[in-house]
């Protein structure tokens, strides 16, 4: 994986400076600290950071065909791409590189705009074709690599990540009054949105390409399809499970394809244990495993995952988190993440991938995807639990279900107070989005912390509803689908694209150049998946069935029967307790919200002294504060932390990433500019190494 960025012009508006490419790739460089690149002609410029393990001396990009026509830069992998190169060479096709961006240039001459669909990967790909005069900007089917692009002043901006369109000095890093509502809510900004005005996102399965004058033509070349299940009642679960560990067992072969080491993060829950397990099986080389521990019980689960490294062998390496680690790591997960957030959870996942990188390792595969594709999540079983509720609402015995999925919800003395929570738009079953309603409406609650001007530029007349907006990327016939399909594309509309894949996955893992490879997301396994009845997913309150009796072949039972333990950091104990950080008085401080002007300063202030005034108390904050208290506390301080890291320091952070991008020497450097709308660079006109 690596970083990417770029600038297309309307050529009567606006010129390209090679000096703006490279400040962009500077401030991409923990994407790709293995080599850079860039490329100029009188209409766009392309420019890459290298994170080198396919082919580690004949990759390097920005990468053209044969005729210097076809010029691209690419963040990912093709992992079929030595079985495209095959197809493509029985065809006439020559390669000069083992690479597989030099496969996507050929699959492009060979298939056009089809070869998208064609790509069994994790990619974000910009490609130019000088004779179309076209800029491809194309993402992956699920989300799992960002692709951010601006339109402004006769120019097309897009890097990997929004800090490169800022340092092109083109953008300014403005919040979006509906992006902060939106992450309020949700925990992300769903694309096309992004926290920051003028800035979209290129969205999962979309193709974007752009003519000479920038006018932009969108192609969806993949769609959720959970619609399939319905069609699909016949199969049986062993039929299923055949299938799925045929599939899922080539996804994991293929994700080891690297010039470079490869190993695995180990939760000790199952996602991540049959992944590992599979990797044992089908390659004998060593494996390292990649595990996080806290110091505090509640969240902690060493004892399973070092049971797992046992079991198979693995050379195991564990990182101990505690509040002062979450302290001291925030800021600069904020760096990357590049939008506020709600929970702490990405802290650990920044350390852990330094961890790796520590390690010597800078490829991993992990087990995401699985509990959205074979509906392990709380969420799928609330639904259904409220669902049977709905049948008979005055029941006691029907909501009482919800004790085993939350402790907190039966047999004590709060029991009414949650059953009235959960009872919350009950009968409400046709709605659509009945599934996430009640906790996206409980997330809304912390709305309240955001400034009267950016909820005022909220209910501006003619604007859209949230849910026309997720609506919007969901396909037409969605609302048709079963019930449990609707709540499985919700989650990976609104939540894992934009959320789990960015904010705990890529962001955090590429801030120490760590890729990470996810086997769940494989192509031929989320379609196989969206085609599965529910009885192979769900079967009351039992999750994941197909995949629970896979594990059942190869794993211990004390594993495959183990309940999901959800993944969760510690919030406000790390970081409003008595050992609270200085950066925390700092930014949350009345002047520093004022000054600000994106929270409301009372608000934020009475939440904060509340926090304070219960961390003395038994228990600390985890006795005194609720959920969404937390969540709000630790929204209001990553906002002001990210307000504060693009007003105070974001030029001089940049031009320092500048100078020490110039000590080392391209890799590529091409500037095809003619003299007669371009003065002569004041660098080599060509440079390879």
């Amino acid at each position: 994986m690596c970083g990417i960025a770029g600038i297309l012009i309307d050529r009567t508006r606006a010129r390209l400076e090679m000096e703006d490419l490279l400040r962009m790739t500077a401030t991409l460089r923990h994407r790709g600290p293995d080599g850079y690149g860039a490329y100029i002609d009188d209409h766009v410029g392309l420019a890459h950071a290298r994170l080198s393990i396919l082919d580690l001396t004949g990759g390097a990009q920005p990468m053209s065909d044969a005729s210097r026509a076809l010029w691209i830069t690419f963040n990912g992998e093709i992992f079929n791409h030595v079985e495209l190169r095959a197809a493509l060479e029985t065809t006439g096709h020559r390669f000069r590189t083992r690479s597989d961006t030099e496969v996507i240039i050929h699959a492009y001459q060979q298939w056009g705009e089809r070869a998208w669909e064609r790509f069994n990967g994790q990619f974000a790909i910009a490609l130019w074709d000088s004779r179309e005069r076209k800029l491809w900007l194309v993402r992956d089917r699920v989300g799992m690599l960002p692709l951010f692009w601006a339109h402004v002043g006769g120019r097309v901006v897009f890097a990997s990540e929004p800090k490169a369109l800022f340092a092109s000095g083109y953008v300014t890093p403005r919040p979006d009054p509906r992006g902060l509502a939106q992450t309020f809510t949700l925990w992300s900004t769903p694309a096309p949105a992004t926290i920051f005005s003028d800035v979209r996102s290129v969205e999962p399965g979309e193709a974007m390409c752009f003519d000479e004058r920038l006018n932009p033509r969108r192609t969806r070349y993949w769609q959720m399809n959970f619609g399939a299940a319905a069609r699909h009642g016949k199969v049986t679960l062993d039929e299923a499970v055949e299938e799925l560990e045929r599939r899922l067992t080539y996804a994991v072969r293929i994700r080891l394809r690297a010039d470079v080491p490869v190993g695995a993060y180990l939760s000790g829950g199952l996602d991540s244990s049959v992944t590992a397990s599979l990797v044992r099986q089908v390659d004998s080389a060593p494996l390292q495993t990649f595990a996080l521990r806290f110091d505090d019980p509640v969240f902690d689960e060493t004892a399973a995952q070092r049971r797992m490294a046992e079991i198979l062998g693995t050379q195991h390496h564990e990182i101990v988190i505690g509040p002062r680690e979450i302290q001291q790591a925030l800021p600069e997960v904020i760096w990357h993440t590049e939008t506020p957030l709600l929970r702490t959870g990405p802290a650990p996942m920044f350390l852990l991938s330094h961890l790796v990188r520590e390690s010597g390792m800078k490829v991993v595969l992990t087990g995401e995807g699985a509990d959205e594709l074979l509906a392990g999540y709380d969420v799928f079983k609330e639904a259904a639990i409220r669902r049977f509720w709905a049948r008979q609402p005055a029941s006691h015995a029907r909501p009482a279900l919800l004790a085993r999925l939350h402790r907190y919800v039966g047999g004590d003395k709060a029991s009414p107070m949650w059953q009235e929570f959960f009872r919350a738009g009950l009968a409400e079953t046709s709605d659509p989005f009945y599934s996430h309603r009640i906790r996206w409406s409980n997330g809304a609650w912390t709305q309240r912390f955001l400034s009267q001007d950016v909820t005022a530029a909220l209910s501006e007349p003619g604007g859209a509803s949230f849910d026309d907006d997720i609506a919007r990327i969901l396909p037409p016939d969605w609302p048709s689908w079963p019930p449990l399909e609707r709540s499985q594309a919700l989650e990976i509309a609104t939540f894992m694209s934009s959320y789990l894949l960015s904010s705990q996955g890529d962001r955090v893992a590429m801030a120490h150049g760590v890729d990470v490879r996810y086997p769940y997301l494989d192509p031929d396994v989320v379609d196989y998946c969206q085609s599965l009845p529910r009885g192979c997913k769900l079967r009351g309150l039992r999750d994941k069935i197909a995949l629970r009796k896979l594990a059942s072949r190869c794993l211990p039972e004390e594993i495959w029967r183990r309940p999901k333990w959800p993944y969760r950091a510690p919030i406000a104990a790390a970081l409003f307790g008595p050992d609270a950080p200085e950066y925390v008085r700092e930014l949350l401080a009345p002047e520093a919200l004022a000054r600000d002007g994106l929270l409301e300063p009372r608000a934020v202030s009475a939440l904060v002294r509340r926090a304070g005034e219960r961390a003395g108390r038994p228990g600390g904050l985890a006795g005194g504060l609720g959920e969404r208290e937390e969540m709000a506390l630790v929204g209001a301080l990553t906002v002001q932390m990210l307000a504060r890291q693009y007003a105070d320091a974001f030029g001089e952070r940049v031009r320092d990433l500048r100078r020490k991008l110039e000590a080392q020497r391209p890799s590529v450097l091409e500037d095809r500019r003619s003299a007669a709308t371009h003065p002569p660079p004041h660098m080599p006109q060509t440079a390879r190494r």
